[in-house]
C-alpha cells in the first residue's frame, strides 16, 4: 500500500532549542495512525510542520511523494484542539461559507446526518454543547473531502457517553477510507481507533508499531488479582512476583496457565481471581515514565 504522506528526518529548533528532533515516520492511504506523547514531547510542533502551519528547520514532507504544494491545502481537512467560530452564525450557515472556500466540497446534508447535527444545525455556534461542537468541528474538517484527516485531541474535555459517540463517529470515517492522523491523550482511545501508533518523547518517536504489537513488545505481562482473604498461606511461599496492594495480591506473570496452576498446586481459592491485561496506557507509562510532567 502507498504512503500518503511521509516525513523525513524533520526537525524543528527554537532558539536553538530541539522541540522535533529527526523524526520520520509515513502514513498508508486508509490508515489511521496515532501519534502519542506526553505534554512536551513534540507532537504538536511535528502536526503543525505537517499542516504547514509553521515551517520545519529542516527536513522533507512528502504528499503522495512529491513536495506538498497547493493542492495539500485543498485535499487536508484539520480538526484544531481549539477553534473560534463566529456566535452570529448558526452551525448550518457555518458549513455553507467554509463550502463557499473549496472547489471541491461535500454535501451539507450529508455532513449533517453523518455528524448528528440535525437537532442543533440551526442554532448559533455558541449556543450548542461541547459534545455537539466536537462532531461540528469534525463536520468543519470533512467539508473539503480531504485525502488527509488530521484530528488534534478531538475528544478533550467531553464525557464518556459523547467520547464515546465521537468514537465511532470516527469509526464511520475509518470506514469510508479516509487516511487519519490521530493526536490524543487517551490511550483507550488510541488502541480502540488506530491502526498504527508512534509514541513521541523529547522530541523523537521511541517506539512505533500497531497497538497489538507494541503492547506484545514493551508490556507482555498480564497481572493476576486475587484477595488476600483467599490465600491460607504466606504468598512469600508462592514463589511468584507478587505486590501487596491494600486488600489484595496481585501477581506479574507472562504465562495465565502456568500461574493458575501453581496457585491451585497450593490450594489457592481462585473465587473473586481476575486476570488484568496490558494495554496501550501500560506501554505508553513504561515507555515515557510515570512521573508527573510540567
Amino acid at each position: 500500500m502507498a504512503a500518503l504522506l511521509e516525513v523525513k528526518n524533520l526537525f524543528k529548533k527554537y532558539k536553538n532549542i530541539p522541540a522535533v528532533n529527526g523524526v520520520s515516520f509515513s502514513v498508508e492511504q486508509g490508515v489511521c495512525l496515532g501519534l502519542l506523547g506526553p505534554n512536551g514531547a513534540g507532537k504538536t510542533t511535528t502536526i503543525e510542520v505537517i499542516e504547514d502551519v509553521i515551517p520545519p528547520t529542516s527536513g522533507e514532507i512528502l504528499y503522495k511523494g512529491k513536495p506538498r504544494d497547493a493542492s495539500f491545502e485543498d485535499e487536508i481537512g484539520i480538526q484544531f484542539q481549539t477553534t473560534s467560530l463566529l456566535s452570529l452564525l448558526t452551525v448550518r450557515e457555518t458549513l455553507e461559507t467554509f463550502k463557499n472556500l473549496y472547489r471541491k466540497s461535500a454535501n451539507i446534508d450529508d455532513l449533517v446526518a453523518l455528524c448528528h447535527l440535525s437537532k442543533f444545525q440551526n442554532q448559533l455556534n455558541d449556543r450548542i454543547s461541547g459534545g455537539q461542537r466536537q462532531r461540528f468541528l469534525l463536520a468543519l474538517a470533512l467539508i473539503n473531502q480531504p485525502e488527509l484527516l488530521i484530528l488534534d485531541e478531538p475528544s478533550t474535555g467531553l464525557d464518556p457517553q459523547a467520547r464515546r459517540n465521537l468514537w465511532n463517529l470516527v469509526r464511520k470515517i475509518k470506514k469510508e477510507g479516509k487516511t487519519i492522523i490521530l493526536t490524543t491523550h487517551y490511550m483507550e482511545e488510541a488502541q480502540h481507533l488506530c491502526d498504527e501508533i508512534a509514541i513521541m518523547d523529547y522530541g523523537e518517536i521511541i517506539a512505533q508499531g500497531t497497538p497489538e504489537a507494541l503492547i506484545k513488545r514493551h508490556s507482555p505481562e498480564m497481572t493476576v488479582v486475587l484477595p488476600k482473604e483467599r490465600f491460607d498461606l504466606s504468598p512469600d511461599d508462592l514463589n511468584l512476583p507478587f505486590r501487596n496492594v491494600r486488600d489484595r495480591i496481585e501477581i506479574k506473570t507472562v504465562d495465565v496457565n502456568s500461574c493458575l496452576n501453581h496457585l491451585l498446586s497450593h490450594n489457592i481459592d481462585l473465587t473473586d481471581l481476575t486476570v488484568r491485561s496490558p494495554n496501550l496506557e501500560t506501554v505508553f507509562l513504561n515507555l515515557t515514565g510515570r512521573h508527573l510532567r510540567d
